[in-house]
């Protein structure tokens, strides 16, 4: 059998209302900072989420040479300036490198205004198109959309195009900013808390939104980097159009599967970086999964109350803090959750620890039943 090149994490950058830049970001979770608001609809209304202040978002994006800075959407801005920072430091050949975009939902915002006919930049496939564009890939992007799982599901795509020796690079892109639209839908299904989520928390009520931008530079060319994955797999439990399987049959498989592929044992794994909406569902659903994993006691942290659901970005986010957590050797804090909500009850991280870790498991779920587990090695630790 031929043996697959090893793919490796060499770069990565957060743009979020958290920071500006991934060591930004670092520095607000360990210091248990949120991003999250209560923000206007109107005199009577209002929600929580993460949300840029369009002047801040500005002000980054003249650093670019951009004399038409009008023509781009807020979403492209934010993946411009992510795949800018990211080849500044990394100049690779863009001959050998494949630009993936992740997004549930792209410039969506778009087709409020819409009347007969459906702007070409409301199209998800047009993300990738602006970016190859301005940066000149001569290779055609692709673009994921798979619910929430999208971000991580532009990790597994890109690894193996990589061991397939399709590409030596992947720029994996993953990101979506709150709009009308996604406000209302969450809103009808009355899935959002009127204060900040608390993940996994007696109390959880459900999510907030947010919005952000993140990329992560793969490579099997490059050596000098200290992470690298070594399973990840996607399964869908088929259990209904927005809620979970109850006993977290599609989350079970994809964990199960990334740890055969990684040749690993539940019990390697040092930490988990979880889903964790804060519904009452999808924490409840992915509790049975740990457990019937055997991975309940292992300590376990949500982002959300951090970040807000970020949906295309969320899963990419959480898994570059999952790098950073095992080239740190810190356990980041996991906000929100004051009791315990959730059978059987999960070890969650409540404050900033140092720990030695050599395997860090991302998870992911949404929508339609999707699930997503990947699985890094600190090669420190080899």
């Amino acid at each position: 059998m031929r043996q697959k090149p090893a793919v490796h994490i060499i770069d990565d950058e957060i743009i979020a209302p958290l920071g500006w830049g991934t060591s930004a970001n670092i520095a607000q979770i360990k210091q248990r900072q949120t991003a999250i608001k209560k923000h206007k609809i109107s005199a009577e209304n209002f929600y929580y989420a993460a949300l840029f202040e369009e002047e801040e978002l500005q002000q980054n994006f003249k650093k670019l040479s951009f004399s038409n800075a009008e023509d781009f959407t807020k979403l492209e801005k934010l993946f411009l300036l992510t795949v800018h920072q990211l080849l500044e430091r990394n100049p690779i050949n863009l001959e050998e490198t494949v630009l993936i975009i992740s997004t549930t939902k792209g410039n969506v915002e778009l087709l409020e205004n819409a009347e007969n006919s459906i702007p070409e930049k409301s199209k998800l496939y047009s993300l990738g198109k602006t970016i190859q564009k301005y940066f000149n890939i001569k290779n055609e992007p692709i673009t994921l959309s798979n619910a929430c799982i999208s971000g991580g599901l532009g990790l597994s795509v890109g690894k193996r195009l990589l061991e397939e020796n399709a590409y030596k690079n992947a720029l994996v892109l993953g990101g979506d900013v709150v709009s009308k639209f996604t406000r209302s839908g969450f809103q009808l299904l009355q899935a959002m808390d009127s204060e900040i989520c608390k993940p996994y928390d007696k109390n959880r009520k459900g999510i907030n939104l947010g919005e952000a931008a993140a990329g992560v530079l793969l490579s099997t060319e490059i050596q000098n980097s200290t992470i690298q994955i070594v399973g990840e797999a996607i399964a869908n439990d088929a259990n209904h159009i927005s809620g979970p399987s109850r006993r977290g049959e599609g989350l079970v498989k994809a964990i199960s599967s990334a740890l055969k592929e990684a040749h690993l044992e539940s019990s390697a794994i040092d930490y988990i970086s979880a889903h964790g909406t804060a519904t009452l569902y999808n924490d409840a659903m992915e509790a049975q999964a740990f457990g019937r994993l055997n991975l309940q006691q292992k300590p376990l942290t949500s982002y959300k109350a951090h970040y807000g659901h970020t949906f295309g970005g969320s899963a990419l986010i959480e898994s570059i803090l999952s790098i950073k957590s095992l080239q740190q050797n810190l356990l980041f804090p996991s906000l929100g959750c004051s009791e315990i909500g959730v059978e059987p009850p999960l070890n969650i991280q409540q404050n900033l620890e140092e720990k030695k870790l050599k395997y860090a498991l991302k998870t992911a779920s949404g929508f339609g039943g999707c699930n997503f587990a990947m699985i890094f090695k600190n090669l420190m630790y080899a």
